[in-house]
């Protein structure tokens, strides 16, 4: 009775909230929102394979704009260089289905080590017929091809291995990560290789290129030993490929995850005409090339740097369509910019962006659903699309582009890319209506 000091009671205490400071709340939606590094920092193998892959991805870009900038200046012809898609899309299919017999039946982490001795060979080979006075055409066309039939087994090779490194529950945010290792090196090889291939001559890009495959190799040899479980010892060779087709029949949603990417691809990819473009409506040579090839993947890098939300989407289905649609509306847009080249970069990297948020909810609908006794064979085939698509995109719009014009071949590609895109929706519901979790 005599204490009167003014005491707040108990209860009020523990009533009193504390609110986090505007700074803490901040950085938790940039955490939301940005891209979930934790494969990075839980898996020793993964991290190996995801550094070297962005080294040796770099200079491979740097050759891929070098052999589009040197097939246009032998020959002036739009469709030699369209030509370029078809001479790579016959052994990169050849060797994705045979990748479908051999990835699940051999040590992964060996296989895909071969294969970057063999696209440094392939560089080496495109460096020596670039020293040459007369370089021929075959040449390019041959380094092209082979390195094209190489990737048909290291892509899937690396795409099964990934599942292997990371958690279940990390694969979204490992498959968002290789989003941003590709994109990135597809902003930086091509622009080095425009400017390198400009300033002192496509060699230096071709030796580059073999230098960088020398951190893959590298990372191989550091990484673990990744044989097949015994559980995945079934079958193999044509067995095995046939197994991999058998089980896409009747999965109607995994197969329009393929036909999605086709239609985008095929029709809205206008990266053969680059070359053509850089001097006939940008007046300018081979640094406004590296600049056209790197704005698709600035968009893209900046759409895979901003990942963090997609896992809580589980209308998947339905997000491809979109961002398909929106590839295509910025494809035409990029047709219809005329000379205007700021406004031609930020349209495709618009389509970058959106292109990119396609990738990531297919990727995750084919790894999540499928496997991993069959992995390798559906990934070969996956990435038989995912590769395959623009080259014969490189090859429709040359032949389009000699008929009509560059410009008529980039619109009509980016109309033909929405008007595929909405029959499918209409013509699988299935997919329309596809969520995270649900069977394919």
């Amino acid at each position: 009775m005599g204490d009167t000091n003014p005491i707040e009671p108990p209860e009020a205490e523990a009533t009193t909230i504390v609110r986090p400071s505007r700074t803490v709340r901040m950085g938790r939606r940039i955490r939301r929102v940005a891209v979930d590094t934790t494969p990075l920092r839980s898996s020793r193998d993964y991290r190996l394979l995801w550094s070297g892959e962005l080294v040796s991805e770099t200079g491979h870009q740097m050759s891929h704009v070098a052999v589009f900038v040197q097939v246009f200046q032998l020959t002036r012809s739009a469709s030699a260089v369209g030509l370029v898609g078809l001479v790579e899309l016959v052994p990169l299919v050849l060797m994705s289905i045979a990748a479908g017999g051999i990835v699940d039946a051999v040590d992964r982490r060996k296989l895909w080590l071969g294969m970057q001795f063999g696209f440094a060979a392939a560089s080496t080979l495109l460096l020596v017929n670039s020293l040459s006075p007369h370089p021929p055409l075959g040449v390019v066309y041959l380094g092209a091809g082979l390195t094209a039939g190489l990737s048909g087994i290291a892509s899937p090779t690396q795409a099964a291995m990934t599942p292997r490194l990371v958690s279940r529950k990390d694969l979204p945010s490992a498959i968002a990560l290789n989003q941003v290792m590709w994109n990135s090196t597809a902003i930086l090889g091509p622009a080095a290789g425009g400017v390198i291939i400009g300033a002192f001559g496509l060699p230096w890009a071709y030796g580059i290129d073999a230098i960088t495959y020398g951190a893959t190799i590298t990372a191989g040899i550091l990484m673990r030993p990744m044989p097949p479980a015994a559980s995945e010892r079934r079958a193999s060779g044509v067995a095995a490929i046939r197994e991999g087709f058998a089980y896409l029949k009747g999965r109607r949603v995994l197969q329009s995850t393929f036909i999605a990417d086709l239609i985008a691809m095929v029709f809205g990819m206008p990266r053969a005409l680059f070359p053509i473009l850089a001097v006939e409506q940008f007046h300018d040579g081979a640094e406004i090339v590296g600049v056209l090839f790197s704005a698709l993947a600035v968009g893209a890098l900046g759409g895979a740097l901003t990942t963090g939300w997609v896992g809580r989407v589980r209308h998947q289905g339905r997000a491809v369509i979109i961002a398909i649609a929106l590839w295509g509306g910025c494809i035409v847009g990029f047709g219809l910019a005329g000379d205007n080249l700021a406004l031609a970069v930020v349209l495709l990297a618009a389509a970058g962006a959106a292109d990119v948020i396609s990738a990531v909810f297919r990727s995750a609908i084919l790894q999540l659903s499928v496997p991993d006794q069959l992995r390798g064979r559906i990934s070969a085939i996956h990435i038989l699309v995912v590769t395959g698509g623009p080259r014969l995109g490189d090859f429709e719009a040359g032949m389009v582009a000699a008929a009509f014009s560059p410009v008529a071949s980039v619109i009509s590609g980016g109309l033909a890319c929405l008007a595929g895109v909405g029959i499918l929706a209409l013509a699988v519901p299935q997919f329309r209506r596809y969520q995270a979790g649900t069977p394919t």
